[in-house]
């Protein structure tokens, strides 16, 4: 029985502003032939006929009484239901019609079959994620869930699924599944799980540095290679000279492999209520992931008699993952441990099957893959696992080599951290959320938490494991059995901490344990000046309110400026006699900025190009353009060396360059000399937002035209990678591709109402008037307010009642 729609009238369009109109306008008949080509009909009427029923009645399939959803002015989905049974199937629905294409290239990217709708140029990617086998770590996990928690996976997948026949029935699927030329197939418990496992790899575990520290073992002097170590490895020599016995050539490892954004991460603070003017704790949290149409995040509110929560989720995945119930709110940031290790394995050369263990043979597992391609054959594929995990060298080399390397990483074991989500929603206080985080094994996540009994509370909760042997700072052999793990850091021991006498707890993927903590959690942070501006703004205040956390998670002060400019200054007027008349323009502006990156500042137009260029004087040509893209660490790193040159202490590569005097004055005029080409010769008109910029981009925009269709217009965004107004920029066109997606403020003392921001917007449909609407407010700093008061949202609402 499909879904049927009564016939109620469409909600009207609302009015678009100019720039958006004269944007659809324009690229509509840019596309209009792509078009004509793909389907029958005008283009615009393929578009308008996908918009989402936002109002009126829809007679659903499955449901047991009637659900409401009201959408509010931001596009936010109020879902009511009677019991979780209808409101998961809700939830799902609802998610599928604002959602569906992001939904289905989420799966398809992570189980490794993007290939069978775009073609060969995604077959290394497809084969890249077969090989780290998100979705047979996904599968292997729905065993681990309880049955009620299985429930509410098919639930949601059953709301899901009656949105792909409706929308098959009556030919309204989003225009980009007409573009590609496919349709989504129906969804599952498993996707939704293997949408899960890619947030696990993309909030990571430092297998790509361990893989650029071989690569330097291989290629440089011990001296040059252990002077880009975080820290100086234990049994350094020893594991220097496995790597240089054992070399493999990564150059396809490194050129072809998905590598999650070094920048990963987030914000999060919470106040307890002696520091705040209503008495109630606050909290803050803004997690930093890529910039997109539509956004990572999907705002929701989920309402039955068993729980009333609000806040974000992955589309594709059923609850709230980040937000608040009636009576406690909680965020994260990336812990960022060592999780994955890279093991040297020995293959036998008369089996490209077996691998050495402790002088023995051993089978790997093989898993014969068969990629499905657009307009070509399938490609098969096989994927070896060996004791240790899979093959992740030769996915991109069809040459078998007598060393490889396998990834041992806690998500490809089953864990269930969807079940902690469902935990979350109905836990009352901070014992009882404790319990749920027992669920959440990985990826591993700084979770804060308030409640309002006034309880503020810190975690860092995940699985981490313990090794026999090693740092996880490189690949060690895998033949010997030396470096195992040994199990996880036990539950009760892991970071925490309740009611602090400082009032406030604060991360931003910082190092979150002192030196005497006895367990090994990373060898890698992240620079600590979001965390120590956000640290000394809480410290230095009391009587908080939700504004001042608003203003704080827009802060653009850049702290690492300041630490900086002072020695690359100093090292640049040394030099007076090479600097010409734009360098001292330039240093003018500089001396003139106040160390915050805002829009009209000229001067951090200047430092952030000098930044940008110091890794390439200092690392260039010696490591090629491969291998710097898995140098993760690579901006603590250059921290690390100008403050060691600085403090009389270069290093090999500082030296080798003409020490820190050079290295400072090269770097210094191609900034300049870039920000001439940007901008012009007269440095006092040089400004920051002309250059950093956010395009949101869609998935299909890198197909020409489509971009003028699916992109909102881009926008000057202030803030850089080390503000607490998180905003990372590629450095070839300042274009801002990554930050806090969403943000949230939570004042404990009204959890009915909560301060939020998606950018850019809720609807992933292109004449939705919730497509970007908020682009202006993520920019600014501004923030709508989601009340989950049905009488305050329920006012100027979009209702939609969807019936058995």
């Amino acid at each position: 029985m499909q879904p049927t729609v009564t016939p109620t009238p469409r909600r009207r369009l609302r009015l678009w502003p100019k720039r958006r109109l004269w944007k659809i306008v324009t690229s509509i008949a840019l596309v209009l032939v792509l078009l004509l080509l793909t389907s029958s009909g005008t283009g615009y009427y393929l578009i308008s006929k996908s918009l989402p029923v936002v109002e009126g009645t829809l007679k659903l399939h499955g449901l047991d009484k009637p659900v409401t959803v009201w959408r509010d002015d931001h596009g936010v989905p109020h879902i009511e239901a009677t019991d979780e049974h209808d409101l998961y199937l809700a939830q799902g629905y609802v998610t599928a019609q604002d959602r569906m294409f992001q939904m289905d290239l989420s799966r398809r990217q992570a189980s490794g079959e993007l290939s069978e709708v775009v073609g060969e140029k995604a077959l290394s990617r497809d084969k890249f994620f077969r090989t780290f086998g998100l979705r047979r770590a996904a599968e292997a996990s729905l065993s681990a869930y309880s049955q009620e928690a299985k429930q509410v996976l098919d639930w949601y997948a059953q709301g899901v699924n009656a949105y792909i026949a409706q929308a098959k029935a009556d030919s309204s699927l989003p225009i980009e599944f007409t573009l590609l030329g496919y349709q989504p197939r129906d969804w599952s418990a498993v996707d939704s799980l293997t949408i899960g496992k890619y947030m696990a790899f993309d909030l990571g575990g430092h297998w790509q540095e361990q893989a650029f520290h071989y690569d330097l073992a291989q290629h440089l002097s011990s001296e040059k290679a252990l002077d880009l170590f975080p820290s100086y490895p234990v049994d350094a020599p020893t594991i220097i000279q496995a790597m240089k016995d054992h070399p493999l050539d990564v150059g396809p490892l490194l050129a072809e492999a998905v590598k999650p954004n070094p920048f990963n991460g987030s914000n999060n603070w919470v106040v307890s209520g002696s520091k705040t003017a209503s008495g109630k704790p606050l909290l803050a949290n803004d997690p930093h992931l890529s910039l997109n149409t539509p956004s990572i995040w999907y705002e929701t509110n989920l309402k039955a008699p068993t729980l009333n929560v609000s806040g974000v989720i992955f589309a594709g995945i059923p609850g709230i993952i980040l937000g608040h119930n009636d009576h406690i709110a909680w965020g994260v940031t990336n812990v960022g441990p060592d999780v994955q290790d890279l093991y040297m394995e020995k293959r036998n050369p008369a089996n490209e099957n077996e691998f050495e263990y402790q002088g023995k043979w051993e089978p790997a597992q093989v898993i014969h893959e068969e990629i499905k391609v657009k307009d070509a054959a399938a490609v098969p594929y096989d994927v070896r696992i060996t004791r240790h995990g899979p093959i992740i060298s030769e996915f991109a080399n069809d040459k078998n080599s007598d060393t490889v390397l396998s990834m041992k990483w806690t998500a490809l074991q089953p864990s269930s951290e969807l079940e902690a989500v469902q935990r979350f929603a109905k836990a009352t206080n901070w014992e009882e959320f404790k319990q749920a985080l027992t669920y959440f094994q990985t990826p591993a996540q700084n979770f804060v938490f308030a409640s309002q009994d006034g309880t503020i509370a810190y975690r860092a909760n995940g699985l981490i494991p313990i090794r026999t042997k090693g740092d996880a700072s490189t690949p060690v052999p895998g033949w010997t059995g030396e470096y195992e793990w040994q199990g996880f850091i036990p539950w009760e021991e892991l970071p925490t901490t309740v009611n602090p006498p400082s009032g406030y707890i604060a991360t931003a993927n910082n190092k979150v344990v002192g030196d005497d903590y006895k367990y090994h959690l990373s060898n890698v942070w992240a620079q600590p000046y979001r965390e120590k501006e956000i640290s000394q703004t809480l410290a230095g205040k009391s009587g908080l309110t939700a504004e001042d956390m608003q203003k704080l998670q827009f802060d653009p002060t850049n702290l690492q400026a300041k630490e900086f400019l002072p020695i690359l200054t100093g090292a640049v007027q040394k030099q007076k006699d090479k600097l010409r008349d734009i360098d001292l323009a330039a240093l003018k502006v500089l001396f003139d900025w106040d160390a915050r990156d805002t829009l009209d500042a000229g001067g951090s137009l200047v430092y952030n190009l000098w930044e940008s260029e110091l890794p390439n004087v200092l690392f260039k040509p010696e490591l090629s353009e491969e291998t710097m893209a898995l140098f993760e660490d690579k901006a603590g790193t250059v921290d690390h060396l100008i403050r060691n040159a600085a403090n009389g202490k270069p290093g090999p590569w500082v030296q080798e360059k003409g020490g820190l005097d050079a290295v400072a004055l090269t770097s210094f005029q191609r900034a300049v000399d870039r920000a001439v080409e940007l901008q012009g010769k007269d440095a006092s008109k040089w400004n920051w937002g002309d250059f950093h910029q956010v395009p949101f981009h869609h998935p299909l925009a890198a197909v020409k035209p489509l971009d003028l269709l699916f992109d909102p217009a881009k926008t000057p965004v202030p803030g850089s990678k080390v503000t607490v107004e998180a905003a990372g920029w590629d450095t070839t066109n300042g274009e801002v591709n990554h930050g806090g997606a969403w943000r949230t403020v939570v004042d404990l003392s009204n959890l009915t109402q909560t301060y939020n921001v998606v950018g850019p917007g809720q609807s992933g449909h292109l004449l939705s008037p919730w497509y970007d609407d908020q682009v202006k407010d993520w920019t600014t700093g501004g923030y709508h307010v989601t009340s989950t008061d049905p009488k305050v949202y329920q006012q100027k609402a979009k209702q939609l009642t969807l019936t058995p």
